[in-house]
């Protein structure tokens, strides 16, 4: 069909931010190498990847030894 578009929508089932109590120990990008990647000594959250790796964000939040992971829903 010509003229006919379609657009990809992904749908944010969570938000995944990290404080500045970060100390870049790297646990996070171990148990969720898809999401985290640590950058001068911080880590920072791939928000485009989240939707699909939920439970290892989960895992990683649980697991950050200085809580600087935070979830909301």
């Amino acid at each position: 069909m010509k003229g006919l578009y379609f657009s990809k929508i992904q749908v944010i089932t969570m938000w995944v931010s990290v404080s500045n109590k970060c100390i870049g120990c790297g646990a996070c990008s171990t148990i969720s190498p898809e999401v985290f990647e640590i950058y001068r000594n911080s880590a920072i959250p791939d928000l485009n990847k989240v939707c699909g790796n939920e439970e290892s964000c989960i895992d990683a939040a649980i697991n950050c030894p200085v809580g600087a992971i935070f979830i909301d829903y």
